[in-house]
């Protein structure tokens, strides 16, 4: 993770319902954040947010879902889980 702004995407995805202003009728433990939520809390531009989104789908660290209009960024805690066993062992 070299770019902070990335890492605390990551951290603030694990418990969004502390870090982020929901949506409505969204539940974003289950389904997730949208970029404007993300742009919103790391005061940046939305191209930038969107980058920095697709670069961490991109790594399989989060997963995307579309509903409607929106799309939807979730942690994959299955790939998390998985790197940190990786870093265990191999560290």
């Amino acid at each position: 993770m070299s770019n902070e702004s990335r890492l605390e995407i990551l951290q603030w995805l694990k418990e969004p319902e502390q870090y982020f202003t929901p949506h409505e009728g969204i539940d974003m433990r289950e389904i997730g954040v949208c970029v404007s939520q993300v742009t919103e809390k790391l005061n940046m531009t939305q191209s930038t947010a969107s980058q920095y989104l697709s670069i961490l789908h991109r790594a399989g660290l989060i997963k995307t879902e579309r509903l409607g209009k929106f799309t939807y960024y979730k942690r994959d805690e299955e790939v998390i889980r998985e790197i940190g066993e990786y870093l265990k062992q191999e560290i």
